[in-house]
């Protein structure tokens, strides 16, 4: 049975001794990719400093590109270089680098794979990874399913010598229900469910699995965690960039896709769950995808009243003028690509039944800001001079770029007089606690080496989140109406009027 007490035994509590993996391989495809460089070897580099990996840990690249080992090497340590101001220890980076292998080849030829596996089976002997081996496909999506397939006729699916196989997913899992549920069957032919870890780097945020802490550890909230106290909830993921140089994927996702299907969707389940028996994978992903259920599907000819798709144009961010979406490179001058989302959803259940889950995320807004908001009933009386204008209260869960929580309460102003003012009463996590917070990516690959997918998607929770999107995918698909904002606003007028129609607002975060 997995380890319940896995986030504090291995990442917080130094008076226990941590997790340390069994022996294994990590063999990433799309290794010459920007995520590899990015994202995961500055992940695997740390967990190396702190001691997290076995000796006998090895990585494996796997692209198109041709490379040496030594090329590959040195193409890493200058992206960790650029990432780490503080410098790199070359002692811990040659610790790290001699177990950094590379296979050029192309993933859709079976060679490939007849040599990955050799190479494997050599490493086994050599460098001791008795035959554990975690695949990541950090490659484009569209070629998940040839490289499960090819993985799986290699016999790759399966550990050598009693040794395990894991597959990562990387998101986007699928564009609609439909793909989803065909990229799962095409998946499962060959890799079981408890081997496939779909991973969003959302889950491995420290403030993100705060929300069940600060729920399930704390009295004084939970009981107030439901439609008898709680007035709505609003979920907010800005950004102030644009597209960038994503333009050809974006075009082709949109918010909807990029965010909103995971990200969002994840933060909202782990908002409105019921407490799980135990933090383990099973109970705590079975209540997500019990949230999914009981999510309240938007009829199509009603999407209008609860989504709004908008865009950005022209407009100031930070004292910069920046081009709208259609004036960037790569992107069609017509196009209807979503760059912002709002929409409003219901949860049909005994908890939450009545209560308007508001969430939005768009590009080239003011600021770079993740956060959830749980803003209370107002008090049925308020006895004092002047209390009418009071604040409700509202609790807010920061994920980025300042993580922490904070809490609106009303209280007196100093003086002879009875003046209520609302106030807040802040946590911060960089003030709060001496560990440093672990990068996401750290947390997620760790668990992947242990085994332990709780923070990982399930099958179903995948589909269920596009279920719930699904009506209004294919709403917009057959629309050609697009909602304008100044790139450095909030958004559109229209999502506005979206909380405006049920006499609420949007938070200035």
């Amino acid at each position: 049975m997995i380890d319940t007490q896995l986030s504090v035994d291995v990442l917080q509590d130094d008076t226990r001794l941590p997790k340390v993996p069994e022996p294994g391989a990590m063999v990433i495809f799309g290794a010459s990719g920007d995520l590899t460089a990015r994202k995961l070897v500055p992940a695997l580099y740390d967990l190396v400093a702190r001691r997290r990996l076995p000796m006998e840990f090895v990585v494996v690249g796997v692209s198109r590109t041709q490379m040496s080992h030594d090329e590959f090497r040195k193409k890493l340590r200058k992206a960790l270089d650029g990432q780490r101001p503080g410098g790199v220890s070359d002692d811990v980076w040659d610790s790290f680098c001699g177990n950094v292998f590379y296979l050029s080849g192309d993933t859709n030829k079976a060679e490939t794979y007849e040599e990955l596996k050799g190479f494997l089976k050599k490493l086994d002997g050599e460098r001791g990874t008795q035959g554990n081996r975690a695949f990541y496909l950090a490659s484009s999506p569209t070629l998940f399913p040839s490289i499960v397939e090819k993985l799986g006729e290699a016999g790759m699916n399966r550990g050598e010598n009693g040794g395990w196989a894991r597959l990562v997913l990387e998101k986007p899992f699928g564009r609609d229900l439909a793909s989803a549920r065909e990229l799962n069957i095409d998946i499962r032919r060959y890799f079981e469910e408890t081997q496939i870890y779909r991973i969003d780097h959302y889950l491995g945020k420290e403030t993100v699995q705060n929300i069940m802490a600060l729920r399930f550890s704390n009295s004084i909230f939970e009981p107030i965690w439901s439609q008898h106290y709680v007035d709505h909830v609003q979920i907010t993921v800005a950004e102030e960039l644009g597209v960038g140089a994503r333009a050809g994927f974006y075009e082709e996702a949109g918010a909807l896709r990029d965010i909103v299907q995971n990200h969002l969707m994840q933060v909202l389940c782990l908002t409105a769950m019921e407490p799980p028996v135990a933090f383990d994978a099973g109970d705590v992903r079975e209540e997500k995808v019990k949230v999914l259920k009981a999510a309240r599907r938007i009829p199509e000819d009603e999407v209008e009243n609860f989504a709004v798709r908008g865009q950005y144009t022209r407009g100031w961010v930070w004292g910069e003028e920046v081009p709208g979406y259609r004036e960037e490179k790569n992107i069609a001058p017509d196009s209807t690509t979503d760059t912002f989302v709002a929409l409003k959803l219901f949860i049909d259940n005994w908890r939450w039944a009545g209560v308007p889950f508001y969430v939005r995320t768009g590009k080239r807004l003011p600021k770079r800001v993740t956060e959830i908001a749980i803003q209370f009933k107002p008090t049925p009386h308020a006895p004092f001079a002047g209390a009418g204008n009071l604040e409700p209260n509202v609790l807010v869960v920061r994920v980025q770029p300042e993580e922490g929580v904070s809490l609106k309460i009303g209280a007196k102003v100093p003086g002879s007089g009875f003046e209520i003012r609302s106030v807040n009463m802040d946590l911060l996590y960089g003030t709060a606690f001496l560990e440093e917070v672990p990068d996401a990516y750290q947390r997620l690959l760790l668990d992947l080496m242990l085994g332990d997918p709780t923070l990982f998607i399930r099958a179903d929770e995948t589909e269920g989140a596009w279920d719930v999107l699904d009506p209004v995918i294919r709403f917009w698909a057959e629309s050609k109406e697009v909602s304008f904002y100044p790139a450095g606003s909030w958004g559109p007028e229209e999502a506005e009027e979206l909380l405006m129609r049920d006499g609420r607002k949007w938070r200035r975060p």
